[in-house]
């Protein structure tokens, strides 16, 4: 009996991060989720082949996609895969923080100018300097307590993971 329960939680927590992550890769489909405009003309030393740009762009909308998911559902799960390292332990902390205080954060008109300034001679790692621009609103229950239009610029270090790039750091900066 017990073998089943804990399958049962096991198959229904599954069941919820693929719908989570359809629910993600549906929103980018239609258009709604961050629009990203990447130029990878000033990257080096190498020089970032078409098929690496366009991963990089799909990961990096979906990224952003699942930061905006995690924060507005005060739920880690929606980080698993996009982010690693640092990223993911700072992202989880956030959202710990917020679901403790009963506080939620919306990100929407999400615009981002992304510019690849370095590529490391073995593909590993790609260091992107993003300027995003977005709406926050800071809820506390169902109430608005802010909502804001934000200029932020992050530094972003994305690896290749198994079957995609990954955010390993994102750190926001006063300017480049």
């Amino acid at each position: 009996m017990r073998i089943r329960q804990i399958c049962g939680k096991a198959l229904s927590r599954a069941a919820w991060i693929v719908a989570l992550v359809l629910g993600v890769i549906g929103m980018l489909a239609a258009g709604s989720g961050p629009q990203v405009q990447f130029d990878t003309s000033k990257a080096g030393p190498r020089q970032v082949e078409a098929d690496t740009q366009k991963s990089l762009l799909r990961d990096y909308r979906l990224a952003w996609a699942s930061l905006t998911q995690a924060l507005g559902n005060n739920s880690s799960d929606a980080l698993q895969g996009p982010f690693v390292g640092d990223a993911a332990q700072w992202l989880r902390q956030t959202v710990a923080s917020q679901r403790a205080s009963g506080i939620t954060s919306r990100y929407s008109n999400q615009s981002h100018k992304v510019d690849a300034v370095f590529y490391a001679p073995e593909g590993d790692l790609i260091e992107l300097h993003d300027t995003a621009q977005f709406e926050l609103q800071i809820m506390d229950g169902g109430k608005t307590i802010s909502d804001d239009n934000v200029v932020r610029r992050y530094v972003v270090l994305m690896t290749p993971g198994a079957d995609r790039w990954v955010v390993r750091q994102l750190q926001a900066v006063p300017e480049f």
